[in-house]
């Protein structure tokens, strides 16, 4: 995966197990060349949303072994490892990370949807989580997702003032 050596390359340069942003920012930029500033601090966005990076008291901390990872000669990341991907694609990419299957993975995820009657994106980390996938970040962004869903139903709805007010004008 393109992403993930993007991001061990810095790692693996500096020989650390954690760095700054600013570093990391500094390797993939001006070190490396591979993206202008915004766009490393882009990629930084998309690996903490993959679960690929952590922040831990404002350094950046690999959620993976750096040094598993090989860096081919003359590898240079292509531009489209910025795209964010969707929550499900995510949770998706990460139970295949653990061995199941793509197709596999899919008819599961799609059979908790229906069996639970639940978001699709929902689905997905349930079933990532069943696989042992790393989904915490992703958990927690379907939980604020679905809760401001919940409000924002819950004012649609309007409460029992509404109905009052609908009644008197009639």
């Amino acid at each position: 995966m393109s992403l993930e050596v993007a991001v061990a390359a810095p790692f693996k340069a500096e020989a650390q197990d954690r760095l700054g942003q600013g570093e990391f920012v500094v390797a993939l930029s001006l070190e490396r060349e591979w993206f202008s500033p915004d766009q490393a601090k882009r990629l930084v966005d998309v690996a903490l949303g993959r679960g690929l990076l952590a922040s831990e008291d404002g350094d950046l901390v690999p959620q993976f072994d750096p040094a598993e990872v090989t860096l081919p000669e003359g590898f240079a990341p292509d531009e489209s490892i910025l795209r964010e991907q969707s929550t499900f694609e995510s949770a998706l990419d990460a139970v295949v990370a653990t061995g199941v299957e793509k197709q596999r993975a899919v008819a599961a995820i799609n059979e908790r949807q229906r069996a639970l009657a639940i978001t699709i994106e929902a689905a997905a980390v349930l079933y990532a989580r069943e696989q042992g996938a790393a989904v915490d970040r992703l958990a927690a962004d379907v939980r604020e997702e679905l809760a401001a869903e919940a409000d924002e139903d819950a004012n649609d709805t309007g409460g029992p003032d509404d109905a009052a007010d609908d009644s008197e004008a009639a």
